[in-house]
């Protein structure tokens, strides 16, 4: 069984993914960045970025019949190494239980407001194993 989630981003369709894949009991979501879809604006701060974007992945992994909590692996792509404690601000508090396996990269961003893209693995009942 494979099911796609879209979060109506214009960037699905543009770019022609999906948010999230769900296969059997493995969830697959693409970066994702951190726009806030309702208001379509890009906030200046880093750490509502990432706020913004792991908002978007809990949305699109319950979708799948996930959560956050099922989070197995992180990647965390960072514009400016000087950004690297705000964002461990911003995710600290949200995986600091759940303690999935993780990468940070230093990357240059597609599009100069972007500061930060996030991607994860879940897998659906890992919080509760």
């Amino acid at each position: 069984m494979v099911q796609r989630v879209s979060t109506g981003s214009p960037f699905e369709a543009t770019f022609g993914y999906s948010r999230a894949v769900r296969h059997e009991d493995t969830v697959y979501v693409s970066g994702t960045t951190g726009y806030d879809y309702a208001s379509m604006t890009m906030p200046d701060d880093i750490g509502q970025q990432a706020s913004n974007a792991l908002a978007t992945i809990d949305k699109a992994l319950r979708e799948a019949g996930s959560s956050i909590q099922d989070t197995v692996r992180v990647v965390y792509y960072v514009g400016d190494r000087n950004d690297v404690d705000a964002v461990v601000k911003a995710v600290g508090p949200v995986f600091k239980d759940i303690r999935p396996a993780a990468s940070m990269l230093i990357v240059q961003m597609i599009e100069p407001g972007m500061k930060i893209e996030i991607e994860v693995t879940a897998r659906i009942g890992a919080a509760n194993s």
